[in-house]
């Protein structure tokens, strides 16, 4: 999947009071990356995903996915696309299998039942197809939240603060699959996160949001090398805030 996957030009978003939630963004994340999108609570990276997954509609600006412009191509960018939001939300009465085949059937899919065993397996997450949501645990259910997201099999994938109420069991899981994702099926991930210590065990390139605008972007390799005195990416974060402000 040459080329690039997901590009914005000056996007920006203001809601009907205050700063804007996004401010000027120029992105360009090339097909096959795994970008992580850094900032603190607030930052805009929340209403970045929205504006990419056509949830929410630009003040002005214009992005693409995959070379489908957001707003004339709406539809044609959500079936490309999978995400998996902060709190992914089920009908908890029903089992597993039914949830994803109801999600499957949402997505265009006719006869669900052989992909919904092939995305379980290839999570490493049979044997609980039966099993009704409500007993699931928050890792359980992010697991059920990507198998969902990638049912239709998409080229891009995001996810927004994945990790959020892990512990640490289920952060190493997720980060494995991640990179699987990525390494297997080919899938550009654009993944919002908050946590430092997970981007460079999964990250190929990065971007930092401050205040709703774009203050950095690089590949990882290319950052680490840009601040060879510094030990951590938390340091390198804090250099880069310190330097925009």
């Amino acid at each position: 999947m040459p080329g690039t996957a997901i590009a914005t030009h000056r996007l920006a978003k203001s809601y009907a009071k205050g700063a804007p939630a996004l401010d000027d963004l120029t992105l360009e994340i090339p097909a096959g990356e795994i970008f992580g999108f850094l900032g603190h609570n607030g930052a805009g990276k929340t209403t970045t995903v929205s504006l990419l997954t056509t949830i929410l509609k630009p003040t002005s600006g214009s992005a693409s996915v995959l070379g489908h412009d957001i707003v004339k191509e709406g539809a044609t960018v959500r079936r490309s696309i999978g995400y998996l939001p902060e709190n992914v939300q089920f009908y908890d009465d029903l089992t597993l299998s039914e949830n994803l085949t109801f999600f499957a059937r949402l997505s265009g899919l006719a006869h669900p039942a052989r992909r919904i065993t092939e995305v379980l397996g290839f999570l490493d997450f049979t044997g609980f197809e039966g099993k009704r949501m409500a007993t699931f645990s928050k890792g359980m259910r992010q697991r059920v939240g990507i198998a969902q997201a990638i049912l239709h099999e998409p080229d891009v994938l995001f996810l927004d603060e994945p990790t959020s109420g892990l512990d640490p069991q289920g952060v190493k899981l997720l980060r494995d699959t991640i990179v699987r994702l990525n390494q297997e099926l080919g899938l550009t991930v654009f993944m919002n996160t908050h946590l430092l210590s997970e981007v460079t065990k999964t990250c190929t390139s990065i971007g930092i949001l401050r205040a709703g605008r774009l203050i950095y972007h690089d590949s990882l390799a290319n950052t680490e090398k840009a601040f060879p005195g510094l030990e951590s990416l938390e340091d390198v974060y804090f250099a880069i805030e310190a330097q925009s402000a």
